[in-house]
């Protein structure tokens, strides 16, 4: 068996864990995030998508600022999901757009990058939907649902076939995570 499949059939494994453990709302997501995350930023980079590289790198950086809130906040007893207002999802789509043009940008002009505009794309909404996930907001799985459904076909392209299986996953599980945490916030509510 190829090194990069063993690494990737490894990644998606952990990652797998990690969002079905994200979707019960467990502090030991993290961990396994983290080291799916680890091992995917070998293969985006040998497969020359640069942008999904740097993404997995913030996922690293980014699961270790979640273990350490979810814990902190698990540990007060008090984590609850939130939403995002209307204005706020404006801002973040609005920001996620600039971003992804320039870095679509950044690629194209300076790099070997294959579909960098995709790829800028699916990385800079990423970077929103990950920020949101660990202030454990409502509205990542809305923003997941569709960057999952485009990611399969950028990682088919690239013949990343197990990750895309992964994406196709991910995108069926992105709406059981919507309606679990979205139940969890009505719970959560004051009722009147």
């Amino acid at each position: 068996m190829p090194a990069n499949l063993i690494i990737e059939v490894m990644a998606t494994g952990a990652s797998l864990l990690y969002i079905v453990l994200l979707i019960r709302e467990r502090v030991s997501c993290w961990p396994f995030g983290i080291a799916g995350s680890l091992l995917s930023i070998y293969l985006f980079i040998d497969t020359r998508l640069y942008s999904e590289a740097i993404l997995y790198a913030f996922y690293v950086g980014m699961g270790i600022w979640g273990w350490a809130r979810w814990s902190a906040r698990a540990s007060a007893g008090s984590h609850p999901v939130i939403r995002l207002s209307t204005m706020g999802n404006a801002t973040l789509i609005a920001a996620s757009l600039a971003f992804g043009l320039t870095l679509g940008h950044l690629l194209a002009t300076f790099t070997d990058a294959e579909r960098p505009l995709i790829d800028a794309m699916t990385t800079s909404f990423s970077f929103a939907a990950t920020f949101l996930e660990v202030r454990k907001t409502l509205d990542a799985w809305v923003y997941w649902m569709v960057i999952n459904a485009v990611t399969i076909w950028l990682y088919q392209d690239r013949a990343l076939d197990i990750y895309a299986a992964l994406m196709g996953i991910y995108a069926v599980l992105s709406v059981v995570g919507f309606v679990r945490w979205r139940q969890a916030y009505r719970n959560q509510q004051p009722v009147y």
